[in-house]
């Protein structure tokens, strides 16, 4: 329901992708400012908010640079208050699907390198601290979204890669049941969480998807 928010503005970025921020995106800010019971506490409670929502752009970023580095226009980018998409003009080839899919998850990884690597040198202080929450940030995007269920860019890969071996039928029906086993292991994954890690899991994988895509194929 996120994808048709209303755009509260939005600007050009990088390559003159339009950037747009989702209306859904103020829920989350509200939810943040609701447990910040002090300034010290809203002020890192904002630069989390910051850190995450620069990753998940740049996740999208990289979407779009795999795109239009084959030739593949690139209509907008969406922040929104459940994370963000790139959506294109026009479908591509899996062969290029490939790589637009990949380089979502490549940059979040980069990301979550290169907070790993820097933080060590950094003395204590709010910088040091912005880059381990930058890592952690990356590395739980990086583990969620190689979840191998639709629409997660795992859940695309996993489909796309099996075309590679197998007929598109086949690999649809395999790709729907995977996805569909995930999506009933999730409550009791939710409940693991929040009892052991205190993480609220609010993604639930859309059941219908995966069993659609298991039938279509059957």
């Amino acid at each position: 329901m996120f994808r048709n928010d209303a755009a509260l503005f939005e600007f050009r970025g990088p390559w003159g992708v339009p950037v747009q921020i989702g209306s859904s995106l103020l829920l989350l800010i509200l939810i943040f400012l609701l447990f910040s019971s002090t300034v010290q506490e809203l002020y890192y409670d904002f630069l989390f908010l910051v850190i995450l929502l620069v990753s998940i752009f740049l996740h999208e970023l990289g979407h779009a640079w795999g795109a239009l580095i084959q030739g593949r226009p690139v209509r907008r980018i969406m922040i929104y208050g459940g994370g963000g998409f790139c959506e294109r003009d026009r479908p591509a080839p899996s062969y290029e699907e490939e790589l637009i899919v990949a380089m979502g998850p490549i940059v979040t990884a980069v990301l979550w390198a290169g907070a790993v690597l820097i933080g060590p040198f950094l003395p204590p202080g709010d910088l040091a601290w912005a880059v381990h929450i930058c890592a952690l940030v990356n590395f739980f995007l990086l583990i969620f979204n190689m979840l191998p269920v639709m629409p997660l860019d795992g859940g695309k890969l996993l489909h796309l890669g099996l075309q590679r071996v197998m007929r598109l039928e086949h690999a649809t029906r395999l790709c729907g049941a995977v996805g569909l086993v995930t999506a009933v292991l999730w409550l009791p994954l939710m409940i693991f969480s929040f009892h052991h890690w205190g993480l609220l899991l609010l993604f639930v994988p859309p059941i219908l998807i995966h069993w659609r895509m298991l039938r279509r194929a059957a």
